[in-house]
């Protein structure tokens, strides 16, 4: 039987759309217990900026700390960062959410590969977030408890020039961890995004789009200080170890508990 057969003989319903919103927000408190357990409200200032010390040092090392220079061009355009700081603050979730909801419904034989790709990829930034806090680019000149309060060559774009929220404000300050950079989920997920529906995309256009929104993640979380480059790299490998461990894991999965009709 063909893939066209199976999925119109076994529809999206099939799939059990409340097992899936029950699994994927089990995933996503749990995530998001644990990156803020381990987060800025209970990691010192001094750990988070000895390891952007580290992460500085290496990128110039191989003559690459491009970060400064990419964002001291667009300082005056403070329309451009805004715009910046909206498309970090959104899409992250947006695109990802759209991906998992287009695989769901057009893809449904592709979607259970992908989301446990994608939840695996995310469980695995945890050990990054836990064991290696990071600050950001942003903090380094800022003197909040969170911050290095350094001579920094870095503007918090998000707190001068704003998006739709705001990383100074009390219940983001005290539920988010802002040391959570390494690895760049942002641009792990935008990836992730490219990779789930290249081959179902139907049009030049549409395959182009998706292609860049990769690399035009990557610059916005450069341009507006939230990561370094190298963030994204560390994004790179969870997501490669989030498909090799995840497709087994689904491998597995439905062979013992959720077996997936063929024929």
């Amino acid at each position: 039987m063909g893939t066209q057969e199976l999925s119109k003989r076994y529809p999206p319903n099939k799939l059990l759309w409340m097992r899936e919103l029950l699994l994927i927000g089990i995933c996503y408190v749990f995530y998001s217990w644990v990156r803020n357990q381990f987060g800025s409200a209970s990691v010192s200032a001094e750990t988070a900026y000895r390891n952007a010390e580290y992460m500085i040092d290496f990128e110039k090392f191989f003559g690459l700390y491009l970060e400064p220079d990419i964002q001291r061009w667009f300082l005056d355009w403070e329309w451009f960062l805004r715009f910046w700081n909206i498309f970090y603050g959104t899409l992250h979730f947006g695109v990802t959410l759209g991906v998992l909801l287009f695989l769901y419904i057009r893809k449904p034989l592709d979607y259970p590969k992908w989301r446990t790709v994608g939840l695996t990829t995310t469980g695995l930034a945890l050990i990054g977030f836990a064991t290696f806090p990071l600050m950001p680019p942003r903090l380094l000149g800022n003197c909040r408890p969170v911050g290095a309060c350094v001579e920094s060559p870095f503007l918090d774009t998000m707190a001068e020039y704003g998006g739709l929220w705001s990383f100074d404000s009390g219940l983001m300050e005290s539920f988010s961890n802002q040391y959570a950079a390494m690895p760049s989920l942002h641009f792990a997920w935008a990836l992730w995004s490219y990779l789930a529906v290249r081959k179902h995309l139907e049009t030049v256009g549409m395959n182009f789009a998706m292609a860049l929104y990769p690399a035009v993640t990557l610059f916005a979380i450069v341009v507006t200080a939230n990561h370094y480059w190298i963030d994204a790299v560390g994004g790179v490998l969870v997501l490669y170890l989030g498909y090799v461990v995840g497709t087994r894991l689904q491998s597995w999965t439905e062979q013992k508990i959720w077996p997936v009709p063929h024929g």
